[in-house]
């Protein structure tokens, strides 16, 4: 039997978008904004720190400060080279996880654009 450790983060940040390659009518092919709220969830199989921890989650402050500089308060189609729907955006930001934890621990990212909904990129092992 195998088992690992797993925490998560959740972060925000606020910023508009339009789906302008879906079809006329469609509500999100218009210029609109969300609060996004993006949960980074970092894994270790058997093993973590002599401290007890996988990761001290004041570790975690470079990707709040990349949210925070790269897409808060921003048009994400002006700074984006893909579509910017909530999905490639978890692909996205799961991406940008991995060069600050490493490839080893990012487990998912998830990203939700409404209470009700979340987009998710995830490692399947």
């Amino acid at each position: 039997m195998t088992f690992k450790f797993s925490i998560s983060k959740e972060f925000q940040f606020s910023a508009s978008h339009c789906l302008d390659h879906l079809p006329k009518g469609h509500p999100c092919r218009n210029v609109h904004g969300h609060n996004y709220k993006v949960k980074v969830i970092l894994s270790q199989v058997d093993a973590i720190g002599s401290d007890g921890m996988l990761l001290d989650y004041k570790k975690m402050k470079p990707f709040k400060e990349f949210l925070d500089e790269e897409l808060d308060h921003k048009h994400l189609n002006d700074i984006l080279v893909f579509h910017p729907t909530a999905e490639l955006i978890a692909k996205y930001l799961f991406h940008t996880a991995t060069r600050l934890f490493g490839v080893d621990q990012v487990e998912a990212v998830q990203v939700s654009e409404t209470d009700k909904t979340m987009a998710e990129f995830r490692v399947i092992k």
